[in-house]
């Protein structure tokens, strides 16, 4: 494989981390590591660990995976995933319970417009990100680095309208026909990583880079002079701070969509580390007012540049931007209002007050990566509000929030677990009992699901929730191998409103799309998914579904190369056409996934015939019965509800309720009792 010398490329990974908030990319090496289950976080202030010394690798070359550790098994190559022609736009595609209805390319202002590192639009697009030193980046990652300006990020939904985040912007799509979904309007608006949510008339997006402008604008700030060359050879390791700048925006954008076609800004909240992600919270007490927990992962800027801003460690300044969330509450009234209200200290030691009282425990992947490192960022939180709580997936530990007073989060429990490496996002299941927490091994910028990388890493984690604490069930990872220039790990996905099971859609980059069930939180199983090919079968290029999310009827996929991809559900022996068309039934006016909604489904009969088809694929009622019931059903639907065929149906729903006292599982018995409830009452 080709190499970069080490200076050089200990520059460029600083860069890309300095400038993308990438703080969680790992090195390639491989540490075989036993196989310990996550445990309960007993919160002790440790130092952080240093960084390791050895030459690292270049993380965009294609690198073979070492020997799998002792005890760890892989992914199958023998899947249909597995050898996809490669291409941008013409590669190979394989799918399983899921129809590609289409793709929509970006918009031509949300594209680099090369693939060559010697254009002059790649050196105009690095001027503009501020970039230091950059003739000793090798030119290869020229290209990457103006590439990552323009990736497609995160989405959110209001109406007929998708909104979809990117590095430089936002595009708004009309929805209102999903298989011929149209482009309303782009904002362009520079400073990644262009997270969004939307409420009502205000929109969100999210900036972090050092190149967002208060007015949006796109020809960054100048760049700074080049670092001494003792920061070079690794005497100075504290990476550079870009120079204050008072027209630099790090923080939260607020925009008012009235205008669907002309969002106006109206609103620019600052913080001190930026907001890599951002959850919309919504009290149900507060009617005036939102609130948006900030997750910064980036560096902490000069207080020159934000007043009251410190990246020391808490023993050198207790009021240090680190080992903090940021909380900012919108009055809906008056949105150019908003402002930070609090500073929640969630990892504090409650015992000694320590801030930095979490660490992951020991971790894998890199050189001496068994010594714990402090935790003080939070990369995604997703609140839950009908429950009261929220899970945080907050780099080295996955964490548990009670959010009933909003405006101050208190963690009520935390866990760790060596087999990850960056705890990255979390979904609640429907009823609140489980949590799927992912693993962003790698920082997506790495191939980790390739034959040789353990199927326990860069996967998911399926934790219990009870009396507020988390309890590990199991793991789950897409199973499909894919190839050295894919990068593939674990990312955002949102649940799908199938009745009586808990079913998830995941993103995993180039890794495509997967969708699992872990109704039974022990094994969880793959029921669905879509993959293309590498983009590049040579070089790592940064492209594949970064959120693949349910959205009335349809999945929506953000892919970061390409553009918005739209998929529609077909039944298989996983997933029945009842089951999808209960899915359907369901309907919200609004989606943020990270701002949890309560699924409610109708009393209808389409969601009946779903709970007939699973109690049949369960075998929890004899055949005799499925086939009455499926009768009565039908024989209802086709007198459009007369009184003689509801009777009927009323009068089966007493046996079904005795019938779930002696089911053999819990998923049954609320199976049974949920078909009882709408056959005594069934809604039109």
């Amino acid at each position: 494989m080709n190499r970069v010398p080490r200076v050089a490329f200990s520059v460029a990974v600083a860069t890309i981390i300095l400038f993308f908030g990438m703080s969680r990319l790992q090195a390639q090496a491989q540490t075989p590591t036993p196989t310990p289950q996550p445990q309960a976080q007993t919160p002790s202030p440790t130092p952080s660990a240093e960084e390791p010394a050895e030459e690292e690798k270049n993380p965009f070359a294609p690198e073979p995976a070492t020997a799998l550790p002792p005890g760890m098994t892989g992914s199958d190559v023998n899947d249909p995933r597995a050898k996809l022609k490669p291409g941008l736009y013409n590669a190979g595609e394989a799918s399983m319970g899921m129809k590609h209805l289409g793709l929509l390319k970006k918009p031509g202002a949300f594209q680099l417009g090369t693939s060559n590192p010697d254009d002059p639009k790649v050196q105009k697009m690095l001027g503009q990100l501020n970039m230091p030193n950059i003739a000793k980046i090798p030119k290869p990652l020229h290209l990457v680095i103006a590439q990552l300006a323009f990736a497609n990020s995160d989405l959110a939904f209001q109406g007929n309208h998708l909104f979809q985040g990117n590095f430089y912007g936002v595009n708004i799509y009309d929805i209102s026909n999903p298989a011929n979904s149209k482009l309303l309007t782009s904002l362009v608006c520079p400073g990644g990583q262009g997270d969004v949510s939307v409420y009502k008339n205000l929109l969100f997006m999210s900036v972090e880079q050092p190149n967002g402008r208060l007015d949006c604008g796109t020809q960054g700030f100048p760049a700074d002079p080049a670092p001494p060359a003792d920061a070079e050879k690794g005497k100075d390791k504290k990476r550079p701070v870009p120079s204050a700048q008072k027209d630099r925006f790090r923080g939260v954008r607020i925009f008012d969509i009235s205008d669907i076609r002309n969002p106006k800004q109206v609103a620019a909240v600052q913080t001190c580390r930026g907001s890599h992600t951002h959850t919309l919270v919504v009290d149900p007490n507060d009617k005036e007012n939102v609130y948006i927990y900030v997750s910064g992962t980036s560096f902490v800027r000069k207080p020159e540049e934000l007043s009251g801003c410190s990246g020391e460690k808490p023993d050198k300044d207790p009021n240090t931007a680190l080992f903090r969330i940021d909380v900012i509450k919108v009055p809906l009234a008056a949105p150019q209002a908003a402002k930070v209200v609090s500073n929640p200290r969630v990892f504090m030691d409650a015992r000694t007050n320590a801030m930095n009282g979490l660490n992951n425990g020991g971790t894998h992947g890199k050189k001496d990566a068994e010594k714990p490192k402090d935790t003080d960022q939070c990369h995604d939180i997703t609140v839950y509000s009908a429950i009261g709580l929220a899970a945080g997936a907050c780099s080295g530990n996955g964490i548990l929030l009670d959010i009933k007073d909003p405006v101050n989060p208190k963690r009520v429990d935390a866990v760790n677990d060596p087999n990850y490496s960056y705890w990255h996002s979390a979904s609640f299941s429907n009823d609140g009992t489980k949590v799927v927490f992912t693993d962003e091994w790698g920082g997506g910028l790495g191939a980790r699901c390739r034959p040789n990388d353990p199927n326990k890493w860069g996967a998911d984690a399926i934790f219990g929730v009870k009396d507020d604490k988390l309890n590990f069930t199991s793991y789950y990872k897409m199973p499909a191998a894919q190839s050295d220039t894919e990068n593939c790990v674990a990312h955002n996905g949102s649940l799908i409103p199938v009745p009586g099971r808990d079913i998830e859609v995941q993103a995993w980059y180039q890794g495509g799309v997967s969708i699992v069930d872990f109704t039974d939180a022990s094994h969880p199983f793959e029921i669905a998914y879509f993959d293309r090919g590498p983009i590049d079968p040579k070089v790592l290029v940064l492209g594949g579904e970064w959120s693949a999310y349910w959205y009335n009827g349809y999945i929506y996929g953000s892919e970061i190369a390409r553009g918005l991809d739209v998929f529609e559900l077909t039944p298989t022996k996983f997933l029945t056409q009842n089951e999808i068309n209960a899915a359907k039934a369901v309907r919200v006016s609004e989606l943020n996934v990270q701002n949890q909604q309560k699924i409610e489904w109708p009393a209808k009969l389409v969601v009946a015939k779903a709970y007939v088809d699973q109690l049949s694929r369960s075998q929890a009622l004899p055949p005799d019965k499925i086939a009455a019931l499926q009768q009565a059903i039908q024989s209802a639907e086709g007198s459009h509800m007369s009184q003689d065929t509801l009777a009927k149906l009323k009068s089966m729903a007493p046996s079904l309720q005795e019938d779930a006292g002696t089911a053999k599982n819990q998923a049954d018995a609320t199976r049974l009792r949920a078909l009882a409830e709408i056959l005594e009452h069934p809604s039109a």
